[in-house]
């Protein structure tokens, strides 16, 4: 972006940089280093259980946030799965070396396919057979803290600094 445009012109060393180039480089980059910031606070500071009841309180779809709550609950188990499928192909002296052995591993990626679809039949049978239907419980709603408000207020607070001195100098 700094070596195109149009307008007032730096001469850095032997290169031509536009300031509107230059601008607009240094506005994706502090965009880009909120966005990362906001992440980093936001899973460093809160459980993945209170990030869905926060979007359950923000008023997204229930079916939604209860995909993505089974998401969550069913990974790890998707996961372990995938690992005895790779423990069993290696006790069968497997080794995934090249290209010949792919039509190997996409056979195992259509049977763990399966297994997870399958087991997914057989929880939602036992959680309708416990009385689901369609909510998930709700928990306590948790009191925040001053400490709570400031560190959320933190990063808009600096992302809207920074935008008033980007039009303070722009």
């Amino acid at each position: 972006m700094p070596f195109f445009g149009t307008g007032e012109r730096f001469e850095v060393g032997s290169l031509n940089l536009y300031r509107d180039g230059l601008l607009a480089g240094a506005s994706i980059v502090a965009k880009g280093t909120l966005g990362i910031l906001v992440a980093i606070n936001l899973s460093a500071t809160t459980t993945a259980r209170e990030i869905l009841r926060g979007l359950e309180i923000l008023k997204m779809p229930t079916p939604m946030v209860q995909i993505a709550s089974f998401m969550l609950r069913y990974i790890n188990v998707v996961n372990d799965e995938m690992q005895r499928m790779a423990v069993a192909r290696s006790a069968r002296g497997f080794e995934a070396t090249g290209v010949r052995q792919w039509p190997v591993l996409a056979t195992a990626a259509g049977a763990l396919f399966i297994r997870s679809y399958e087991r997914g039949e057989r929880v939602h049978l036992a959680m309708i057979a416990r009385g689901y239907q369609g909510d998930l419980p709700k928990e306590e709603r948790v009191a925040n803290h001053a400490k709570d408000w400031i560190t959320a207020l933190s990063i808009p607070a600096l992302a809207l600094a920074i935008s008033l001195l980007s039009n303070w100098l722009g």
